[in-house]
C-alpha cells in the first residue's frame, strides 16, 4: 500500500499530556496552549476530557476551557476541531453544555488494565458507551474511539491483535467513524506494529484507523513509519512529548508532535504545520511545567 501524501496529526498535549501533571496548570495557560498550538497549524486538538474531577483534577476546569476557546475570535476556523475525552453519557452531556462538537470514548484491549484504569471490564465499559452513542447519533456529533494497550498491557503482558480486533469492530459497530490504537505502555516495535495491522486490516480500512505512540522504548517513530506503509494517514502525538501513563510503571510520555513532523517532512509528507513554531509551543509549555521538553528535535533546535 502507498504511504500517504499529506498526513493529519492529531494533538493530544492540551489532554493526554497535562492530565499526568501533578501540578496545577491555569484554565488561561490551556487556553494559550491551544491557541498557540492553533497558531502553528494544527487542526485537531484534544482539550479537554469530561471525566469524574475527583479522577482527573487537572481536567476538571474542561467546561472553563472549552468557554474561553468559544470566545477566542482566532479560533473559528472552520477546519479546526477541537474534541474532548467522555467516558460516560454524564460526561458528553457535560461536554454538549460546553459546546464540544466532537468527543472520544476509550476501551482496553486488555482486561487487566480496563480493570486498574476504569474499574470494569472491557464489555461492561463498551456497554457503558451505549447511551453515549446513541445521544451522539441522535445529536449528530462525530465519535473517535481510542483503544489502549494494543501491544502489551503492564499486566496482562502481550496483547494479541484477535483482542484489539474485537474491540476495534465493536467501537465501529457502535458508530465511532475512526479507531485510535494506543500503544500505552510503549512496548510496541515495527513487528508488533505488521502483525497487528496485518490482522486487522483484513476487517477494517486503513482511513478508519489512527495510531497513538508513547515513546517508553524509543520506537515510537519506527512503529508510526511501518503503520504508514500500511496506509495510516492519523497519527496522535503531544507536544513537547508531555503524558505518560499513571496505571502504568515506568511508562513515558507520548511520542512529540514536533519529532513526528520532522520525521514526516524528511518524508515529504504534509502535515500542514509550522515546524519552528511547533517547537516554539513545546519549549513555552515545557518552560511553564518547569522541565525540559520531551521532543529530540526541540533540543536539537535548541542547542544548534
Amino acid at each position: 500500500m502507498a504511504i500517504p501524501q499529506a498526513v493529519k496529526l492529531v494533538e493530544v498535549g492540551p489532554r493526554d499530556g497535562l492530565q499526568n501533571e501533578s501540578a496545577p496548570v491555569s484554565t488561561a495557560d490551556k487556553v494559550n496552549l491551544i491557541r498557540d498550538l492553533v497558531d502553528a497549524g494544527v487542526s485537531y486538538i484534544e482539550a479537554g476530557s469530561f471525566v469524574n474531577p475527583r479522577s482527573v483534577p487537572q481536567m476538571a476546569d474542561s467546561d472553563q476551557v472549552f468557554a474561553g476557546l468559544k470566545s477566542n475570535p482566532g479560533l473559528n476556523l472552520p477546519s479546526l476541531t477541537l474534541a474532548a475525552l467522555t467516558p460516560n453519557l454524564k460526561g458528553f452531556e457535560r461536554a454538549m453544555q460546553a459546546g464540544v462538537t466532537e468527543v472520544a470514548v476509550f476501551a482496553s484491549a486488555s482486561e487487566g488494565f480496563s480493570a486498574k484504569n476504569i474499574n470494569c471490564t472491557i464489555a461492561e465499559s463498551l456497554a457503558r458507551f451505549q447511551p453515549l452513542m446513541q445521544a451522539a447519533l441522535d445529536q449528530g456529533v462525530a465519535v473517535r474511539g481510542y483503544i489502549s494497550c494494543v501491544v502489551g498491557c503492564p499486566y496482562d503482558g502481550e496483547v494479541t491483535p484477535q483482542q484489539v480486533d474485537l474491540v476495534s469492530r465493536a467501537l465501529f459497530d457502535m458508530g465511532c467513524y475512526e479507531v485510535s490504537l494506543g500503544d500505552t505502555i510503549g512496548v510496541g516495535t515495527a513487528g508488533h506494529f505488521k502483525r497487528l495491522l496485518d490482522y486487522l486490516l483484513l476487517h477494517t480500512s486503513a482511513d478508519k484507523l489512527a495510531v497513538h505512540c508513547h515513546d517508553t522504548y524509543g520506537q515510537a517513530l519506527a512503529n508510526i513509519c511501518t503503520s504508514l506503509e500500511y496506509g495510516i494517514a492519523t497519527v496522535d502525538a503531544s507536544v513537547a512529548g508531555l503524558g505518560g501513563c499513571p496505571y502504568a510503571l515506568n511508562a513515558t510520555g507520548n511520542v512529540a508532535s514536533e519529532d513526528v513532523v520532522y520525521m514526516l517532512e524528511g518524508m515529504g509528507i504534509s502535515t500542514g504545520i509550522d515546524l519552528d513554531r511547533l517547537i516554539g509551543v513545546g519549549q513555552s509549555i515545557s518552560d511553564l511545567l518547569g522541565k525540559p521538553t520531551n521532543s529530540n528535535v526541540g533540543r536539537a533546535r535548541s542547542t544548534s
